[in-house]
C-alpha cells in the first residue's frame, strides 16, 4: 500500500517504541490493554514474548521492540499491548503488540504524510506505510499487516487455534 492510496483524512493511533513514535490505522485496532502477564511458549520466534488469554481467546503477543531489532521492552506503568487486527491470505489473525506506551488518536491528512523512505535493497521499509509530519518530527505510520511475514504470522496462528 502505497501513500498515494492515502486520499481522505485517516485516524492513527500512536504508541513509543523507544524514542520513536509508530501509528497505526485506528480501524485495525481492537483494543488497548494494560501489559498483563503473558504466558511464554517455546520454540516460538525471539520477538514473540508469550499468549495472552482475552476473554477465553488465545492471543499472541508480540513485542515490536524485539520484531524491530530494539532491546526487548521493559514492563513500565505505561507498557500496553495494543490489540490489533492483522491481515493474512484472506483470514485476519488477532495479535498483542506490546508497546513501551500508548500516546493519542491522531487525524493525518493525505498531505501530511511522505513516502517512507527508500533505503537500499537490503533493508525492508515495506511495512511503513508513510511518514506522518506532526510538529517538528515524524511519525512512522505501519502497514500492520506487512510488519509480519506470512511465515510468522502462520507460526502465531498456529498458536492461537
Amino acid at each position: 500500500m502505497s501513500v498515494s492510496c492515502i486520499t481522505e483524512t485517516t485516524q492513527y493511533l500512536t504508541f513509543k517504541l523507544g524514542g520513536e513514535i509508530f501509528a497505526l490505522d485506528v480501524a485495525k485496532v481492537r483494543e488497548i490493554l494494560d501489559f498483563t502477564t503473558v504466558t511464554t511458549v517455546p520454540r516460538t520466534p525471539g520477538f514473540m514474548r508469550g499468549v495472552i488469554n482475552l476473554r477465553g481467546s488465545v492471543v499472541p503477543v508480540i513485542d515490536m521492540r524485539l520484531k524491530f531489532g530494539m532491546s526487548g521492552t521493559e514492563k513500565t506503568v505505561n507498557t500496553c499491548i495494543v490489540v490489533v487486527e492483522v491481515g493474512l491470505e484472506g483470514e485476519t489473525i488477532i495479535v498483542g503488540a506490546l508497546a513501551d506506551s500508548v500516546q493519542e488518536v491522531i487525524d493525518l491528512e493525505p498531505d501530511q504524510i511522505e513516502p517512507a523512505p527508500k533505503i537500499g535493497t537490503k533493508l525492508r521499509t515495506d511495512f511503513i506505510k508513510g511518514m506522518g509530519k506532526q510538529d517538528n518530527g515524524f511519525i512512522m505510520i505501519l502497514d500492520v499487516d506487512r510488519v509480519f511475514s506470512s511465515d510468522e504470522l502462520s507460526e502465531v496462528q498456529e498458536l492461537s487455534h
